[in-house]
């Protein structure tokens, strides 16, 4: 028989599975869509070694940006069951429509925005970390990511192309492998940043609500929490990829352009390494969907032109999905958070 409390806990447990369902399959684009889109690794295959890496991620490098997250943003507090319920099941529904529509969604900020709607409502908003950490890095990060791959493609990639240096090797059929060897460790290494980053989202949450329904610690017990959280959690991504990930795949690894495999590696490697930096040094949950997409458009410029790239309509329907999404997760936070309160259930 289970108790009272852990029956309880099951709820936010079980809602932040589904986020992390619905996380799955919007990270399956930033992580694989370059592998993919080269066609360099089957789709079947892609969900199983997404879950493990972004399960590696978040227990090696996911503690800075779940504390962020799960104490930093809020009073810890404050991160009470019904709240915390409110917070993911808020995040899980922008999300779940991103990924209905096909656009990978940025998970870390429509979690921030939802986190911030009840700090608003209790006005308790560590505004230091959400104004001068945390917003400017949504901005800065991708606009590095774009003009990174566009350096790189533009002094490296193209003077190399002109000389007939990169494309031979990359269709010579002795070193096919180590390109695509080294094209589908790329694609690990963005899911490792995905776990160091994106997991957090509902693992710091779900850690904080844990000490206070426990009556514990917080500060002495939020890392083993927050670990366990993650062994519940983490999973769930793989099979938020088998179901969601193969429109995702298909929008941003074929239809923004065709990748050769010197390009799909610049990609890859700068997407992961910006998103990885940002979770390492302040914990600061930021989007690899935005940063993946700078890149992309940056190699995109490099090779066609500017005219070419942002004419495209998919990546018109990104920018407009980037801004609904959060809001549909601030507004739906807001809107609940007001009807427990008046309801007694806070």
């Amino acid at each position: 028989m289970i108790s009272p409390l852990f029956s309880h806990l099951l709820i936010p447990f079980i809602i932040a599975m589904f986020l992390a369902i619905t996380m799955g399959g919007s990270g399956t684009g930033p992580a694989f869509s370059a592998a993919y889109g080269a066609n360099v690794i089957r789709r079947s295959l892609i969900p199983g070694i997404f879950g493990i890496m972004v399960f590696i991620g978040a227990i090696v490098a996911g503690k800075g940006t779940a504390s962020t997250i799960g104490k930093e943003l809020l009073d810890p507090s404050f991160m009470t069951l019904p709240i915390v319920s409110i917070i993911l099941f808020s995040v899980a529904v922008s999300l779940l429509i991103a990924n209905l529509v096909g656009i990978p969604q940025s998970t870390s900020q429509s979690t921030v925005l939802s986190v911030t709607a009840v700090a608003l409502y209790f006005h308790n908003l560590n505004t230091h970390k959400l104004l001068f950490e945390i917003i400017p890095a949504w901005f800065i990060l991708p606009v590095f990511s774009f003009f990174i791959s566009l350096f790189i493609g533009r002094y490296i990639y193209r003077p190399m192309r002109k000389k007939g240096i990169t494309m031979p090797r990359a269709q010579n059929e002795n070193l096919k492998p180590v390109w695509n060897g080294l094209l589908i460790l790329m694609s690990l290494y963005v899911a490792f940043s995905i776990g160091s980053n994106n997991v957090a989202n509902a693992s710091g949450p779900i850690a904080s609500m844990t000490a206070n329904e426990l009556n514990i610690s917080l500060d002495k017990n939020f890392i083993i929490i927050m670990i366990l959280s993650t062994l519940i959690i983490a999973p769930n991504f793989g099979i938020g990829s088998s179901i969601f990930g193969h429109k995702i795949l298909q929008n941003t690894g074929k239809e923004i352009i065709l990748f050769g495999k010197f390009e799909a590696v610049i990609i890859a490697f700068v997407s992961a390494s910006l998103l990885l930096f940002a979770s390492l040094t302040k914990g600061i949950p930021t989007s690899l969907v935005q940063l993946n997409v700078g890149a992309i458009l940056g190699i995109g410029v490099a090779k066609l032109g500017s005219k070419n790239i942002f004419k495209k309509t998919q990546v018109k329907n990104f920018f407009i999905m980037w801004l609904i999404a959060p809001l549909v997760s601030f507004l739906l936070t807001i809107l609940l958070i007001y009807i427990a309160d008046s309801s007694g259930i806070l």
